[in-house]
């Protein structure tokens, strides 16, 4: 089974339609997102209107603040301390990367971890890693919801990630962990990655390596979740050799069109969370 990152992606939105739409006939307000894109990046450029498109269209009030690139770090500080502070405003992301003059760990700790959509602040990484309540990684969260679109219940699957970022292979570690799988992973420095993915029932793969998985390196009936984008020649590719690996495995995401779009969709989740919350 191919899953469509595009049509689960566009059935949650759908449903934070729903309740946004109810929150405002009842409340009448509406969460409000804002986004702090620094420099001319073009991926990031392209990421960031997306998000403010696919916030519009389910009722998120969303705005878009543009630096140019030699932007003073005191100056990012100073604008995200007045968005923590407007009530209006339920999440502050700050698009990555960021230019080297702007330290992101100072950039990260100082969006209040209430309005923290991106679920980077030391405060929700802490709970999330201690099971409690957080706001979850966009990209780990979309892939959780994927996999649990395949199978529902996860307690005793091996899980293995290739890859221990911050933003994908750690989270993700944890929510599996929830989850009761038992988790792997595994990155550059380990001994045989192919005999580790091997055992897996569940492979996440986040290394940003083009075709890094082959078909001989999966598990029958294994669940595949693609979070690799890489552009080979004209042709973006995940971290899995889709065709070698599609056959031989019970359910896989493609790229484009798997993970990316769930991504979104989670951060509008989320936005909507912290104006709950808030």
């Amino acid at each position: 089974m191919i899953i469509d990152g595009k049509k689960e992606a566009a059935l949650l939105r759908d449903e934070i339609k729903k309740e946004i739409s109810l929150l405002k006939k009842n409340n009448n307000r509406a969460p409000g997102l804002s986004v702090i894109l620094i420099g001319d990046f073009v991926p990031s450029k392209i990421y960031v209107e997306n998000k403010e498109k696919k916030s519009k269209e389910v009722g998120i009030n969303s705005e878009i603040i543009r630096y140019s690139n030699d932007i003073a770090e005191k100056d990012v500080l100073e604008k995200i301390a007045d968005l923590n502070k407007n009530e209006n405003v339920s999440g502050i992301l700050v698009q990555l990367p960021l230019p080297r003059q702007i330290n992101k760990e100072k950039i990260i700790n100082a969006i209040h971890p209430k309005k923290d959509v991106d679920g980077f602040h030391p405060i929700n990484v802490g709970n999330l890693s201690s099971g409690y309540k957080a706001i979850v990684p966009c990209t780990p969260f979309g892939c959780l919801l994927l996999i649990k679109k395949i199978e529902k219940n996860l307690s005793g699957k091996h899980a293995v990630i290739i890859g221990r970022s911050n933003l994908n292979g750690k989270p993700m570690a944890q929510l599996l962990l929830k989850e009761n799988c038992t988790v792997t992973v595994v990155h550059s420095k380990t001994k045989d990655l192919k005999l580790e993915c091997q055992k897996a029932d569940i492979l996440v793969a986040a290394v940003g390596v083009a075709n890094l998985v082959k078909g001989d390196w999966v598990k029958k009936d294994s669940i595949i979740i693609d979070v690799g984008i890489n552009k080979v020649g004209d042709k973006l590719v995940g971290d899995v050799d889709f065709e070698s690996v599609k056959d031989r495995v019970k359910a896989i995401t493609p790229v484009p069109g798997g993970v990316g779009p769930m991504t979104i969709a989670c951060l509008l989740k989320n936005t909507l969370e912290c104006f709950k919350a808030q």
